[in-house]
């Protein structure tokens, strides 16, 4: 049986690109009949990565076999795979995320878990020398995947050795980054084909913060103002949204990649006491600027207090 390759719903360039590449190693290096398959539709910037790079869609699944073998990339999170993702046989892990907890194996697995801005880093690292055998194909999706995780280098996630990676990959493709990193950010901003529910889902994670449940919503963004114009309509939305999902709140941040800074939307009390308290933020409105915030992962998530 084939090893299904996946990273976290709402599958953003690294959960899409990252499933490729390591599908690609397990079966055409170790010899391993593996695929990349995807929790839910990609966003805008991986399906341009997809199409500049001529790769195929993975197939969209919502579930996994009892007993079906996988990988797991670019989360560890229960919340964020399968709901019967524990039946499954997980045979490794490969994640850039704090520990969560929850998942259940059935045996001692691989796993990595390091501190680098991007999976395909990380996979960069485990493949080694057997790069030399990987398609150009594979190298784009790579160098997408570790450019749209740092944001070009301006995220506060960025390591050194993240840019050194992408940096080289770019050179051997004949990239340039500046203008490659504009032609992904592009494609991530035109979100006008999207319903705001769909926007508020498109880029989300779940985690419970004091006892309230949250779905954490990032838009990174080149254009925030075509985001800020549907405010209204996006808060509007976070209610049917939210029940749904079962949280008792959207957090949505607008994330200005090239001012390097995000727009929290307040549509009640209660984001503005976690705006308050997380960031320190002073709120007067249904907005709130935020300085410098870049990062769910790093500067969101940690620092959320209701």
């Amino acid at each position: 049986m084939s090893i299904q390759v996946f990273g976290h719903k709402s599958p953003d360039t690294d959960s899409t690109g990252s499933p490729i590449i390591w599908a690609w190693y397990l079966s055409e290096i170790e010899g391993t009949a593996a695929t990349p398959v995807l929790l839910g539709e990609p966003n805008t910037e991986a399906a341009f990565m997809l199409e500049r790079w001529g790769l195929e869609k993975p197939a969209i699944i919502d579930g996994v076999e009892v007993g079906a073998p996988v990988v797991i990339v670019d989360t560890n999170n229960p919340a964020e795979l399968p709901d019967n993702i524990n039946d499954a046989d997980i045979q490794a892990i490969i994640d850039h995320h704090k520990l969560v907890g929850g998942l259940e194996t059935k045996g001692p697995i691989d796993i990595t878990v390091r501190p680098l801005a991007c999976t395909a880093t990380i996979m960069h690292d485990l493949i080694g020398d057997d790069l030399t055998k990987m398609p150009e194909q594979i190298k784009g999706a790579m160098l997408t995947c570790i450019l749209s995780d740092t944001l070009e280098f301006r995220s506060p996630t960025t390591t050194p050795h993240d840019r050194a990676v992408a940096e080289k990959l770019a050179k051997e493709l004949g990239v340039d980054v500046s203008e490659y990193a504009g032609e992904m950010f592009a494609a991530k901003s035109d979100v006008s084909a999207f319903s705001e529910a769909e926007l508020l889902r498109m880029d989300s994670k779940e985690y419970e913060v004091g006892g309230k449940q949250f779905r954490v919503s990032v838009l990174e963004t080149t254009a925030p103002q075509m985001v800020l114009d549907r405010k209204d309509a996006l808060m509007s939305a976070m209610t049917g949204v939210a029940e749904e999902d079962g949280a008792d709140q959207v957090l949505l941040f607008v994330v200005d990649i090239l001012n390097e800074e995000a727009t929290l939307l307040v549509p009640n009390d209660l984001v503005k006491t976690v705006a308050e308290k997380s960031f320190g933020a002073s709120v007067s409105g249904d907005t709130v600027v935020l300085p410098g915030i870049m990062s769910r992962k790093k500067q969101i998530i940690p620092n959320l207090a209701v």
